[in-house]
């Protein structure tokens, strides 16, 4: 996959050419004109040029401060399925972002915060400049095409980019210009609403320019109609939902319907399109044989995914199945835990479980050893799907995916639920979908479809953590449904049962017995059923439920939580000194 569309040679280019244009926005300001910058004219005379300033745009998902690490590994946790980088708060960085005890001196915001706000620059070079070429209404064609094609790329940027910092941050600058054209960069706040309301227009526009993804040539690692109407559908539900405001309150607005028709609608467009976007039948495939192995998914499952270098550029790679997942050799952080309550909430038959959960660390004679209960990984990114599982480097290449047809399909169940006051038959069918893709194709596994409201409504809720687990999407799933307190504490309470063997977790094993000196994890015991008093002969012990579970996860995950607060991060320090027009909110 990577040789498609990012090859080492590429990503030189587009800094090159990012760098350049963002230079040539700083002219106004800067008197001296750098040797090796190339103009805006010059960018855009053509549409390879043109081409390349998207690329730019795009280069500003990855790398450690994008989707490569921080933004899609340290700030979506703690939730209700995994745990952050384990440890008490007070590191100043990624242990009290997870644990919800970030400061504005915190080390970690400062570099993302001005990377989305640095893909937003671009994007709004783009933006501006290309409608303005003389091709993009008097060239050929496929100039024609090409170059409307590239202004819906940039459309859709800058709302990813802008999604991000809102989900995030709250209410934050917005500009919609580029810098050189702006009368004022000490920008104050834009009220979200007003910034989500442009993207969800700018959307809209971007769905009359982009193709669909057989309509196309370039991969899912560019933004295709699919993609742009999966975003929409998800910033309508962003807009529509729950959000944490000035007031210091969670509040929705009163026409939330309003926004969820968008969603049910632009969901909608995409399910009509088969040819171009549907399940893997195997959802272990998406993972293992797609996204791990750099490769395309056939069947349009992956609507988006942020394209990486490969190669250990901290700019543009990342370090998915390094940070997180399973480690080689003692090597890697397995820093993404797997709650115990969330590992018990898959069915046994559940095919999801055991590519979400990856108990176990691979040997240097490449044998499996297997993880307690409370130590337990997350495997969709896992290092030993990669090609590089030996590897010393920190840079896996692997990329990390935006949308997927199961999110639009459990997208659209819930705002039909929502409109409707109950599920339509459409919304039903779109829930069993995923839920009979996760049992094999077996819809005798898949138990009674709720039909009213509240239990259709707590059925898509479960659903989604099943599916989309460990994607980066959980927490800001239960920020918009103002869930978020209510079910860290109801994961707390979970597993404190666990530790106490209450129902229902009254029959688990204290032990489990693997395999030794086996390429494969092979289990000698059930995970529900109580073990045996020993291991067989060949098998190693590790700790379950009881001496597996302590009271030291469950005191340490989410540990500073504050309602009302923790649902947005505050702005780096670094940002308010820059900005006299700049203030924290929400309780920092």
């Amino acid at each position: 996959m990577k040789a498609k569309a990012f090859s080492k040679w590429a990503v030189t280019v587009l800094m090159t050419a990012g760098a350049s244009l963002l230079l040539g926005s700083c002219k106004k300001y800067l008197n001296v004109e750098p040797v090796s910058s190339f103009g805006t004219d010059y960018i855009f005379s053509n549409t390879t040029n043109a081409d390349l300033a998207v690329m730019g745009a795009y280069s500003a998902l990855g790398g450690d401060q994008g989707y490569g690490i921080r933004i899609s590994m340290y700030y979506p946790y703690d939730n209700d399925e995994m745990m952050g980088q384990s440890g008490a708060a007070g590191d100043n960085e990624r242990r009290d972002i997870a644990r919800y005890n970030a400061k504005p001196s915190n080390t970690q915001l400062a570099n993302p915060f001005n990377q989305l706000y640095a893909g937003i620059e671009r994007a709004n070079i783009c933006i501006y400049n290309i409608p303005r070429m003389s091709m993009y209404n008097s060239g050929s064609e496929s100039e024609k095409k090409k170059l409307r094609h590239l202004y819906g790329e940039a459309l859709t940027l800058r709302a990813q980019f802008y999604m991000e910092l809102i989900r995030n941050w709250g209410d934050v600058p917005a500009q919609f210009l580029p810098s050189s054209l702006e009368t004022d960069l000490f920008k104050s706040k834009t009220d979200r609403d007003t910034i989500y309301d442009r993207l969800l227009a700018d959307l809209a526009e971007a769905t009359t320019l982009v193709p669909w993804r057989t309509e196309s040539t370039v991969t899912n690692e560019r933004i295709t109609q699919g993609a742009v109407r999966g975003l929409r559908a998800r910033i309508a539900l962003y807009r529509g939902g729950y959000s944490l405001r000035r007031s210091k309150q969670m509040e929705r607005a009163a026409n939330y319907k309003d926004f969820y028709q968008i969603a049910r609608q632009e969901c909608e467009a995409i399910m009509t399109r088969q040819q171009d976007h549907n399940l893997n039948p195997s959802f272990k495939a998406v993972f293992k044989d797609a996204i791990c192995a750099h490769r395309q998914e056939p069947n349009g499952e992956i609507l988006w995914e942020v394209g990486m270098t490969g190669g250990g550029s901290g700019f543009g790679d990342s370090k998915l199945g390094y940070y997180n997942g399973p480690r080689y050799n003692n090597t890697g952080n397995s820093a993404l835990t797997i709650l115990p309550t969330y590992f018990y909430s898959f069915d046994p038959q559940d095919t999801r479980r055991d590519v979400t959960c990856a108990p176990y660390d691979i040997t240097q004679s490449l044998n499996l050893t297997g993880r307690t209960l409370q130590t337990m990984v997350d495997g969709k990114f896992r290092r030993d799907w990669t090609s590089q599982l030996t590897s010393q480097a920190q840079y896996f290449g692997t990329n990390w995916p935006m949308i997927r047809f199961s999110d639009v399909l459990l997208m659209f169940a819930e705002a039909d639920n929502e409109l409707n006051n109950g599920p339509s038959a459409a919304a039903i069918a779109a829930y069993e979908k995923v839920r009979v893709r996760a049992f094999g194709g077996n819809a005798s596994l898949i138990g009674t479809t709720p039909t009213d409201y509240a239990g259709f409504f707590a059925a898509v809720r479960n659903e989604r953590m099943l599916e989309l687990g460990g994607e980066g999407i959980r927490k800001y799933d239960l920020i918009r449904w103002n869930m978020l307190g209510q079910r860290l504490a109801e994961a707390k309470a979970a597993m404190q049962a666990m530790v106490n063997k209450e129902a229902p977790y009254e029959n688990l094993p204290a032990k489990m017995y693997y395999l030794a000196n086996s390429p494969t994890l092979v289990w000698s015991n059930s995970f529900y059923e109580p073990a045996p008093a020993t291991a067989p002969t060949g098998y190693v012990e590790v700790a379950w439920v009881g001496s597996g579970v302590t009271t030291t996860l469950i005191n340490i995950i989410a540990s500073n939580f504050t309602a009302n607060k923790s649902e947005l991060l505050p702005l780096p320090q670094a940002s308010i000194d820059a900005n006299p027009n700049l203030k924290q909110d929400y309780g920092y």
